[in-house]
């Protein structure tokens, strides 16, 4: 299984193609064979899942409430085609996504644990600012402790 993707990471958007970054797809799994598939994700993001991830998912979201199930045909309805990283790791973003999530020039790519998040930078700071303050309100020194 692919491993876990954590960081952050600001690129370009090329003709629809985004580079995933080399110390994510260093954590590829060769059984994924670099290939991804390209869905809807959460807070108005594109999700990037290596093939044996995606497949994990999908096999656990079936087994799990009706809510679960509901995700997943929601993560099929708005997936793209399976596709093998280009070159470098290029992976190419279908415009009609691009243009849901606000996405043109610019993205933050997000490590979301067994995935790959995709976020406008404007809707990234936003959220990341609510957390940050919800974060400061919630924990002190002594929770880093434990």
């Amino acid at each position: 299984m692919s491993g876990e993707f954590l960081g952050i990471f600001e690129n370009s958007v090329h003709k629809q193609r985004v580079i995933i970054p080399a110390s994510f797809k260093k954590k590829f799994a060769e059984d994924s064979l670099r290939s991804v598939v390209v869905t809807l994700g959460h807070n108005d993001t594109i999700a990037i899942y290596p093939l044996d991830c995606w497949n994990s998912t999908l096999e656990r979201l079936k087994q799990g409430s009706e809510r679960a199930q509901q995700l997943r045909t929601q993560l099929i309805d708005f997936a793209m085609m399976e596709q093998i990283l280009e070159g470098p790791g290029r992976v190419r973003i279908h415009n009609m996504l691009l243009e849901e999530v606000g996405i043109e020039d610019s993205v933050i790519i997000k490590g979301e644990g067994h995935y790959i998040s995709l976020w406008n930078p404007d809707v990234y700071a936003k959220v990341r600012k609510n957390k940050l303050q919800t974060h400061r309100n919630t924990f002190s020194s002594e929770d880093y402790q434990l």
